[in-house]
């Protein structure tokens, strides 16, 4: 009698599933549960790590805010904008006429003196609408 599991309604005989299922699938398998298991370990690893730096971090109340101070950068009338260190701000673009004036438009609006600011339009264009717009 035939049981719920039978491999003979799919066209397979009981003889040739089982030459098949012992080399092949059977260690595909034992395969497939110890990389599982591996995972599993990693991941339990991880999180005890994880919960040893969180109490670590909270044990010794360590803040960024106390690691860095920002100090903005102050007019000084010597130096003059030099205390301003050059900036360059890249505008990369691709047939994108909807952004190209708000763009560049912003990257001009910023508040940064101009002689410390290079800005640079890389456009690889191939569209003559926009040919037309960059000499506008």
């Amino acid at each position: 009698m035939e049981g719920f599991y039978s491999v003979t309604g799919y066209g397979l005989s009981g003889t040739m599933w089982e030459e098949v299922r012992e080399p092949l699938i059977v260690p595909f398998m034992k395969a497939m549960v110890t990389m599982c298991l591996a995972m599993s370990i990693m991941l339990f690893v991880e999180r005890v790590y994880m919960g040893v730096v969180i109490v670590f971090v909270k044990l010794m109340k360590y803040k960024l805010d106390k690691r860095y101070k920002w100090e903005s950068i102050k007019e000084d009338l010597e130096m003059g904008n030099s205390a301003y260190p050059m900036v360059l701000v890249q505008i990369p673009m691709y047939n994108e006429k909807e952004v190209y004036q708000l763009s560049i438009g912003a990257a001009c609006g910023l508040s940064w003196p101009s002689n410390r600011i290079i800005i640079q339009v890389l456009d690889d264009s191939t569209d003559p609408l926009i040919k037309v717009i960059k000499e506008q």
